[in-house]
């Protein structure tokens, strides 16, 4: 009797709860766009978050620097035990006279030190820290740009493979149909059993294909959930059939990218950054030549008294407060390969970033072209689908009329199906390359 009271009740609860699962699987299944995938890696991605903790290092490591600045502040105490106090008036081998001290002793005291000047090696420390922090923020920002486009790459990948599906799927549809068309027509004796041989080998092939789609689907939906930093299998879905919109890409000005480049582009900002790294570090090795200047006081308070004549079993206290000034001679001829060394890395960073100007606008010109490329095999593989689709329109009619071979239509049914792979291919090539083209010149 319980268990018939019971069904009615879980009945309740699965239409209660029915609405929120259907929104939680919904939810799962919404499709992305690129801009909402880009907005997650850049929250999620695992080398992002690196990136970014190095850069919050970086800028403790100027806390750290400027911390230096401050003055050296010390206490210190102790406690000891004295031995006789023998002093030999008449040489040590003679009898010494025994003054009388404590057998034990302590000691309290203070000591400040505040560096004056030291070439400005502390202040130029600060410098370099805070000329490091700028280049891993550069770094941040080329690694959020690698990432974009490693997205997009995969994205435009799924969305490639997605319609390979679609068009296998829907062609082996269409087999399946003519499949049986011309079995039938076998059977009435008007075709040969190998057409229907052919026809099962082609429907074969397509399968074996689709399979093959199927498991690259699978593998850049994991590779997409890694750099968004998700689980691997948690679901991903896009919309694929919209279409890819190129009006967007033109022809752009190579020079004008170039232009933007040298204003915009993380990588040679990091070059630049390391030349004044390697200048700042010149200064500081020569800084190495020049004399410290510190203020200093120290006061302590003894017991006992044994450091000065007459000695006393009592308290005492002495400071001294005054300006040290220090030279290293040796620095002299010790530094000067350390000052070579320095000059030499500061004349590499500068021919590294000529390096880097020529290598980014090489990498500019090889984009535009493979931009214009791309655009051009668009148009290329729209005429070929045009052309394709009525070469078979053709053959199929001429061929249900007995004028023409199964063969015939089979090898321009491929090459309608290759002419509709070229033309998503050379779609999804177009925006990966106008991609590519931001990510170097800095403004994705």
């Amino acid at each position: 009797m319980k268990r018939y009271k019971i069904v009615p009740l879980l009945g309740i609860l699965l239409l209660l709860f029915a609405p929120f699962i259907y929104a939680q699987h919904i939810k799962n299944d919404h499709p992305l766009s690129l801009e909402e995938m880009w907005k997650v890696a850049e929250k999620n991605n695992r080398q992002l978050k690196l990136s970014d903790l190095y850069l919050q290092q970086s800028k403790i490591e100027i806390l750290e620097a400027k911390d230096r600045l401050l003055p050296e502040l010390s206490i210190g105490g102790d406690l000891k035990l004295n031995s006789k106090f023998l002093i030999y008036d008449n040489g040590i081998f003679s009898s010494p006279q025994d003054v009388p001290v404590k057998g034990y002793g302590y000691g309290l005291g203070y000591n400040v030190n505040f560096n004056l000047y030291n070439g400005g090696k502390d202040k130029r420390n600060i410098e370099l820290e805070k000329e490091e922090e700028t280049r891993k923020q550069y770094e941040l920002d080329l690694q959020k740009h690698s990432v974009k486009y490693n997205v997009a790459v995969a994205y435009f990948d799924l969305y490639k493979f997605l319609h390979f599906y679609d068009f296998l799927d829907a062609e082996i549809e269409a087999e399946k149909k003519q499949l049986r068309l011309i079995e039938s027509l076998h059977k009435n004796g008007t075709v040969l059993k190998s057409d229907v041989l052919r026809t099962s080998v082609k429907l074969s092939q397509l399968e074996l294909n689709l399979s093959d789609v199927t498991k690259k689907i699978e593998i850049v939906k994991q590779r997409l959930n890694i750099l968004m930093g998700r689980e691997n299998d948690t679901e991903l879905a896009i919309q694929h059939e919209d279409l890819i919109e190129l009006n967007a890409i033109t022809y752009g000005d190579y020079n004008n990218y170039v232009n933007i480049a040298f204003n915009k582009s993380p990588e040679y900002k990091i070059a630049g950054s390391d030349i004044k790294w390697s200048e700042l570090n010149v200064k500081q090795v020569k800084a190495t030549l020049l004399p410290k200047v510190s203020l200093y006081s120290n006061y302590n308070y003894n017991y006992p008294q044994i450091s000065f004549y007459p000695y006393s079993n009592n308290l005492w206290g002495f400071g001294q407060t005054g300006i040290k000034i220090q030279y290293s001679i040796d620095n002299l001829y010790k530094s000067k390969n350390t000052i070579a060394r320095a000059q030499v890395v500061s004349t590499q960073a500068k021919e590294k970033a000529e390096m880097k100007k020529e290598e980014i606008s090489l990498q500019i010109k090889e984009a535009c072209l493979q931009e214009q490329q791309a655009l051009e095999a668009v148009e290329t593989a729209v005429k070929n689908i045009a052309k394709a689709t009525e070469t078979v329109r053709v053959i199929r009619s001429s061929y249900l009329n007995q004028e023409s071979l199964l063969i015939d239509l089979l090898e321009a049914e491929n090459a309608l199906l290759e002419a509709k792979f070229n033309l998503t291919t050379a779609q999804t090539y177009a925006k990966v390359s106008h991609i590519r083209l931001l990510a170097i010149v800095g403004i994705l």
